[in-house]
């Protein structure tokens, strides 16, 4: 084993999220809102919480509503800590109504 695979190997498993795109304005910077399921500790019901992260986008490839896969990473700005890994499912496009 050279030492760049050592180094690889021992990084461990890489932390991975789906979610929707939310926001595409800023160049090679998306935002990226993800849901999850909480148990209420008293109560015992699952509440959706959100979470909004910003990820580094580098073709700009990713467009308002496509639900996308993204991976922690070292962080890049003040907010980017995370990298698109892949677009699951691009956003479907609205059929047009002739009247």
């Amino acid at each position: 084993m050279t030492t760049t695979e050592k180094s690889k190997a021992s990084r461990g498993r890489v932390n991975s999220e789906v979610g929707v795109v939310i926001s595409d304005k800023m160049d090679k910077t998306i935002s990226v809102q993800i849901y999850r399921l909480v148990k209420h500790a008293r109560y015992s019901k699952f509440i959706r919480k959100t979470s909004v992260f910003k990820a580094h986008d580098e073709k700009n490839e990713a467009k308002v509503g496509d639900t996308v896969r993204i991976y922690e990473t070292r962080p890049m700005s003040k907010m980017k800590r995370w990298k698109l890994a892949e677009v699951v499912q691009k956003a479907g496009l609205l059929d047009e109504v002739q009247i």
